[in-house]
C-alpha cells in the first residue's frame, strides 16, 4: 500500500496557539483540511508565552540546532489541532520565545527576530530527525520560515532533506523580514549568499526575497494578488523578483472554517438561522441594537465594520466620508483597534451620532460574530487585501459586503446586478471618497427600495462555498508539481 503524502508546515503562527493574522488562521486551518484528504500534514510553531504548555506533552528528547557559531538546544512538545489527530509540535526555548508578544512588545520588535526564526528554521530539520520524519515537503510560511527553502539547498545539501520538495507561502507581501547585512552571520548562512540573486535586495538582509528564490514552489493567498504582487504598486519592492519567479507562483484563495463561522448552529449569536428561513438573521440584527444601545428599528440598514483600524484597511477613506454617510437614516458600529487618529476619529463620531454610530474599540470575538449576524452589510474598503476572511464571514451570514476589488475581495464578492438582482456584494473599483461614498450610498437606496433583492443576494451569498476542502485540495496539486520540479519525478507513494 502506498504511504500517506508527507508535509511539515513551518510557521511562526497558528490558530488558536498564537495569532495576530490571516497567516494564524490558514496555519490552523489548512493541515486540519489536509489530514481530512490523506496527507500526513504537521505544524511546527514556537512555545510562546501565553499558550497552554502544560497541556501539551513533553516529547523525550532535545533537538541539538546548530547556529551561525553556537550550538542551541531546544525541548519539544507535542499537541493536536482542534479535536483532530493532526500534530502540532511546539518548540520549546525559553529565552527566544517566553515573551510578551510574538514579535515584538509595547517598545516594538524585537532585535534578535532573526535569530529567533532563524533558529525556528533550523530546528525543522532538527525535529524531523528527532521524529524520524521525511517530508515530501516542507511548507514555510512567510519570513519567518522563508530560511528553509534556503537550508535546503545549503546547509542540508548533503543530507535526506535536500529531496524535500519546498513550498513557500507569502500571506503578505509587505512583510519581508528586513536586518542589517551584517547579522547574517547568525543564520549559518556564508556571506557569498548575500548577493542580489539572493538574500541581499537594495542594501538590506531580505529573507523574502531569498525564500522566494530558493523554493521550489511559491504560493500565495488568492488568485488576484498573485497577479497584484507582480505590480509596482502591491509588490512593496520586490515585485521584479515575484515576476522573475512567477513561472512557479500561484493564488490559492483561503477558506474559512464553515464549522465556527455558521449561523445556522453559532452559540454567540441570538438566534440560529439560515438561507432558507432568514427570520433569526432579524432577531439578530434586534438583539445586536439593544445590546450597542441604538434604536432598536428593522427598517433602517445596519452597517458595521470589523477590522485593524489602519489606512491598509481604508478606513481613513471611510472616516472622511463620515458626515455626508449619517446623513443618511442608517446606522453604523465598527468594531476593532488601531491607529490612534483612527480609533480617535470613530470615537467622535459615536459621541456626534450617538443614535446612529457605535465604536467598540477592542478585540472581542462573540462582539465579531454578533455583528457578522446583525449587520446588513459589512464594509471592508482596504487599500490591499491579499485574501480577507471577513467578507467570506459576512456571505456565510447573509451580511452583504462593500468592498474595493483587489486580491481576495475582487476574487470572493460579486458585484449587484441591478437589472437581474444578481450579486453577493457591492464592489468599488477606485478607492477614492467619491467611489466609496457612491457605493456605500447604492447599497442604501438598494436597501431602501429593492429590498427584494437584498433579500436575493442574502441567499446567493450564503449558498457560496468558502471550505478549506476546495484549497487542501489545490495545495496537493501544488505539491505534486513541487515534488516533480525536486525529484524529476512524480510522487508515487
Amino acid at each position: 500500500m502506498s504511504r500517506p503524502f508527507r508535509v511539515l508546515h513551518i510557521a511562526s503562527e497558528c490558530a488558536p496557539f498564537a495569532k495576530s493574522g490571516g497567516l494564524g488562521d490558514v496555519v490552523g486551518a489548512l493541515p486540519l483540511a489536509q489530514r481530512a484528504q490523506g496527507i500526513d500534514a504537521r505544524v511546527l510553531i514556537p512555545l510562546y508565552r501565553g499558550i497552554d504548555w502544560n497541556a501539551q506533552q513533553r516529547l523525550p528528547y532535545t533537538l541539538i540546532v546548530p547556529m551561525g557559531g553556537f550550538t542551541a538546544y531546544a525541548g519539544v512538545r507535542r499537541g493536536h489541532l482542534a479535536h483532530s489527530d493532526t500534530p502540532i509540535y511546539f518548540l520549546e526555548h525559553h529565552h527566544y520565545y517566553d515573551r510578551g508578544g510574538i514579535y515584538g512588545d509595547e517598545h516594538g520588535e524585537f532585535g534578535d527576530n532573526l535569530e529567533r526564526f532563524a533558529f525556528l528554521c533550523r530546528s525543522a530539520f532538527a525535529l524531523c530527525r528527532a521524529e524520524g520524519f521525511v517530508p515530501d515537503v516542507l511548507h514555510a510560511h512567510d519570513w519567518q520560515a522563508a530560511l528553509v527553502p534556503i537550508y535546503v539547498n545549503t546547509v542540508e545539501w548533503g543530507s535526506e532533506y535536500h529531496g524535500c520538495a519546498t513550498v513557500l507561502t507569502v500571506h503578505n507581501l509587505a512583510y519581508q523580514g528586513l536586518f542589517s547585512p551584517s547579522a547574517l552571520s547568525v543564520t549559518g548562512l556564508g556571506n557569498e549568499h548575500l548577493n542580489e540573486r539572493e538574500l541581499e535586495h537594495f542594501g538590506a538582509l531580505n529573507l523574502l526575497k531569498g525564500g522566494l528564490m530558493h523554493a521550489d514552489r511559491i504560493s500565495t493567498v488568492s488568485p488576484t494578488y498573485a497577479r497584484e504582487m507582480q505590480r509596482p504598486e502591491h509588490g512593496a519592492g520586490l515585485d521584479g523578483v515575484v515576476r522573475a519567479r512567477s513561472d512557479r507562483l500561484v493564488g490559492i484563495l483561503n477558506g474559512v472554517d464553515t464549522v465556527v463561522w455558521n449561523p445556522a448552529t453559532d452559540p454567540r449569536i441570538a438566534a440560529r438561522y439560515d438561507a432558507n428561513d432568514l427570520r433569526g438573521k432579524t432577531y439578530c440584527k434586534e438583539a445586536l441594537q439593544r445590546e450597542l444601545g441604538l434604536p432598536v428599528r428593522r427598517d433602517v440598514p445596519l452597517y458595521g465594520v470589523i477590522s485593524r483600524l489602519t489606512g491598509q484597511k481604508g478606513l481613513d477613506v471611510l472616516l472622511s466620508i463620515l458626515p455626508r454617510f449619517l446623513e443618511r437614516d442608517l446606522q453604523l458600529v465598527v468594531l476593532g483597534t488601531g491607529e490612534p487618529e483612527l480609533e480617535r476619529g470613530f470615537e467622535v463620531a459615536a459621541r456626534m451620532q450617538s443614535d446612529k454610530v457605535r465604536a467598540v474599540l477592542r478585540f472581542d470575538d462573540g462582539m465579531a460574530h454578533r455583528i457578522e449576524a446583525g449587520a446588513d452589510f459589512f464594509l471592508m474598503p482596504s487599500r490591499y487585501e491579499p485574501c480577507g476572511m471577513n467578507q467570506m464571514y459576512s456571505m456565510r451570514y447573509g451580511t452583504l459586503p462593500i468592498v474595493h476589488a483587489t486580491g481576495g475581495l475582487a476574487d470572493t464578492v460579486w458585484n449587484y446586478d441591478e437589472g437581474t438582482g444578481d450579486g453577493t456584494g457591492f464592489v468599488l473599483y477606485d478607492l477614492t471618497p467619491r467611489a466609496l461614498l457612491d457605493t456605500v450610498l447604492w447599497s442604501y437606496w438598494t436597501y431602501v427600495h429593492r429590498y427584494h433583492h437584498i433579500d436575493r443576494m442574502r441567499r446567493r451569498a450564503m449558498e457560496q462555498s468558502f471550505g478549506w476542502d476546495r484549497s487542501a485540495a489545490a495545495y496537493l496539486r501544488l505539491y505534486h508539481d513541487a515534488y516533480r520540479a525536486r525529484r524529476g519525478h512524480p510522487y508515487f507513494g
